[in-house]
């Protein structure tokens, strides 16, 4: 035996050679048990102990950080996030990882020459070299990848996310600018179909979701804003000068007086959102919806309950030249291309239609960032991630915000749209002359709804109510009205906030003029005729749905 063998090996064993077939195989399971289950105890047993003492310690250190970190989990998910969101943590990680790897790798084939398999029975030699390159393959293997998966988050979240410390809470609560829109190659930069304001508190993690409507005119830019030199009585230049037409704006004639940010269009829009909700928002975040598709295949798809018939374009017939396809009531899972055409089908309805049906989609998504879910899709969330969004929320803050999302998931968001139907009817024109003080008065509201304190107020008035209901029913028993109430939806009720259709119950039509169930063949058969009207009063309720 050489020097170095001397070193490492102080105590033997007995020899394969001091042993039987079934003795020498039995030996070879044993050790490889032990390097697959306590890396360094296969040396320990066969006398390598500097060694085996040294993988052994390593082996223990990182059971008992494992097990740190499940109980950090259970105690207090969202700061473990938030450390392992950190750059240098990932680097760190990364590292340790891919030594790990190659310990490992080490290890089992030092463990496989020690097993001497050339004395084992040819047909035991095959098993066990099959079993080692096996254990090699899956722990190697599996400790490479989550190296990998390391520096990719490193890379990507940088990409993605700002610098710099992280931003508090105003008045309790995140207020964050979300926008959707295509950067295609027929616009210069980014056009938002969609604006949403997301208000969630800081504590609960309950939200109101204010959606802008595209076409919103005059709207206001704040007195400190670099816009309010230009447009100090609003953004007021006639139909040219939509609440979407901001980004553009900026971007192309004013980026100048944003020097400090890569993004002047969303940072002016966002000054812009302050002013028509009157929250003070912090954070933007922008998302090219062409690319929101992968990020939603990425995450499995998501599942959408639609109370009403939705069309989009699909492949033309052949015979009749359309190419209107339709999704039916009930439930979907859809791809990230079916939802996409959910979400922005405003054929035969309006901008506001589209609107709750984007405000829909959200809400599944949220509900489907599970934990398991991200990581299960990992790679892909971050493939696509990096694609489609740009933000200035800080990396600093990401930890904190995926433990705030878990709580958000567990809440319905209550819902504003600053038009119709909680601002009058589409025909009403709010989103041409708005009134803005309303508007801050009814968002003052709902946002005292959403929290912990505001929802168990409404859950005491509710359970009042109901109350009250019951006792007027009990004396008024004999007493019964054949009319039918509606749901009316007026500007002073923050209760009203999206949950009923856009339209009037009696106008929707269910059935077509035989008394059949509707389908997608006779709404077709309707356009071919030019019968709209009548596809119109089918597709009324079609912004009414829910996650799935």
């Amino acid at each position: 035996m050489n020097d170095s063998s001397q070193l490492l090996k102080t105590q033997s064993v007995p020899d394969p050679e001091q042993l039987n077939a079934p003795g020498r195989s039995k030996r070879a399971w044993i050790l490889w048990l032990l390097t697959l289950l306590v890396p360094g105890g296969a040396q320990l047993v066969t006398g390598y102990k500097r060694l085996g003492r040294k993988a052994l310690t390593v082996t223990i250190t990182v059971w008992v950080v494992l097990l740190v970190l499940v109980v950090w989990a259970l105690v207090n998910r969202s700061s473990l996030l938030d450390v392992f969101s950190r750059p240098w943590v990932l680097v760190l990680v990364g590292v340790v990882l891919a030594a790990l790897a190659v310990g490992w790798l080490l290890l089992f084939v030092h463990t496989y020459r020690i097993t001497k398999p050339t004395m084992l029975a040819p047909g035991m030699r095959g098993i066990i070299t099959a079993f080692t390159v096996l254990a090699v393959v899956v722990t190697t293997g599996g400790l490479g990848y989550g190296s990998y998966i390391a520096f990719k988050s490193k890379a990507t979240l940088g990409s993605i996310f700002a610098s710099g410390p992280a931003v508090d809470p105003i008045d309790g609560r995140y207020n964050i600018l979300v926008l959707g829109g295509d950067a295609g190659k027929s616009r210069v930069g980014l056009r938002p179909d969609s604006a949403q304001v997301w208000s969630i508190d800081a504590k609960s993690g309950r939200a109101v979701v204010i959606s802008i409507p595209r076409n919103l005119q005059n709207a206001p830019f704040p007195e400190d804003s670099p816009m309010h030199e230009v447009y100090p009585n609003g953004f007021n230049c006639g139909d040219a000068c939509i609440f979407n037409a901001i980004y553009p704006t900026v971007e192309n004639k004013y980026a100048d007086k944003y020097p400090d940010t890569d993004d002047p269009g969303a940072v002016a829009t966002m000054e812009a959102a302050s002013a028509v909700t009157g929250l003070k928002i912090q954070m933007y975040v922008t998302v090219d919806m062409g690319g929101f598709e992968h990020l939603i295949d990425a995450l499995g798809g998501v599942k959408i309950t639609s109370g009403g018939w939705v069309p989009y374009n699909g492949k033309r017939d052949p015979n009749t030249g359309l190419r209107t396809k339709w999704f039916g009531p009930g439930e979907h899972h859809f791809t990230g291309k079916q939802a996409l055409w959910f979400a922005r089908s405003r054929d035969f309805t309006t901008d506001y239609h589209r609107i709750r049906r984007q405000q829909c989609l959200q809400q599944a998504m949220v509900k489907q960032f599970t934990p398991q879910n991200v990581l299960t899709n990992f790679t892909q969330i971050m493939d696509s991630g990096e694609e489609i969004v740009r933000t200035n929320i800080p990396q600093s803050q990401l930890g904190s915000f995926i433990g705030l999302a878990e709580k958000t998931r567990k809440h319905t968001f209550l819902k504003l749209t600053l038009g119709a139907p909680d601002f009058g009817k589409p025909g009403d024109l709010f989103s041409t002359y708005p009134d803005y003080d309303l508007i801050h008065q009814r968002i003052d509201q709902l946002v005292s709804m959403a929290t912990d304190d505001g929802a168990k107020a409404q859950e005491s008035a509710a359970e009042k109510s109901e109350a009250k209901k019951k006792e007027s029913a009990s004396k008024n028993s004999g007493e019964q009205s054949s009319a039918k109430p509606k749901p009316e939806v007026t500007q002073s009720s923050p209760e009203s906030s999206s949950e009923a259709s856009l339209g009037v119950e009696d106008q929707v039509i269910t059935t077509q003029r035989d008394g059949s169930p509707i389908t997608e063949k006779y709404l077709q058969e309707l356009e071919y005729i030019g019968d709209t009207g009548r596809i119109e009063q089918i597709a009324q309720n079609n912004d009414s749905c829910k996650a799935g």
